[in-house]
């Protein structure tokens, strides 16, 4: 009998490995994505590419600072995302200010953009929504929010972020304004081949 139970467990773990790859093979891999996440990021397509200019933030009412900043942007996945990098310079030594990173896609299911952004030590999902000459996207904030508009308009980038409480005039907090300076291979160029 234990020689039998044996020869069982043997012949069921046999099934086993046999069912894993047929089941894993059952299920379309998707390595770049899908074609309909691939064609919604066309509409972000002329964010990619290396960008520069400034950063004005607010540091309170009539007190503002600038800052150099550049984005750097570009697809990966086929074209099925679009990964971000913003990087505010704050003095002489060439150190970051400010540096945040963001990896925006398609979601099928919900039929909408998803952006996961990676700032001030904290990381989210926020929803995205393209515009006919930009974006725009909401976050939350400590009695309100933040609502951040990009228009991309004869070649130059300019992005507001305001503060919005109810009740209240908006607030500017900060406000971009770039330039596209050319293409990027980054992050998809010089990939590791095994």
């Amino acid at each position: 009998m234990f020689t039998g139970a044996r020869i069982s467990m043997a012949a069921l773990a046999a099934c086993f490995l046999l069912a894993v790859p047929a089941a894993a093979s059952a299920q379309a891999m998707q390595p770049a994505g899908t074609a309909e996440q691939r064609q919604a990021m066309q509409t972000l397509a002329w964010m990619d590419g290396e960008w520069v200019g400034e950063a004005t933030v607010s540091m309170g009412p009539g007190r503002t600072t600038t800052h150099p900043h550049t984005e750097r942007i570009g697809p990966m996945l086929g074209g099925s995302i679009k990964v971000i990098e913003g990087r505010s310079v704050g003095g002489p030594d060439g150190a970051p200010a400010f540096n945040a990173f963001a990896v925006v896609s398609w979601d099928d299911a919900a039929d909408r953009y998803v952006m996961r952004s990676y700032a001030n030590g904290q990381a989210a999902d926020f929803p995205l929504e393209a515009t006919a000459d930009g974006f725009r996207w909401t976050t939350p904030s400590q009695g309100g929010e933040m609502r951040y508009v990009t228009v991309f308009r004869d070649g130059e980038w300019v992005e507001t972020g305001d503060f919005v409480m109810p009740g209240r005039e908006p607030m500017r907090v900060i406000e971009l304004r770039l330039r596209r300076r050319g293409d990027t291979g980054w992050p998809a160029a010089d990939p590791v081949i095994p």
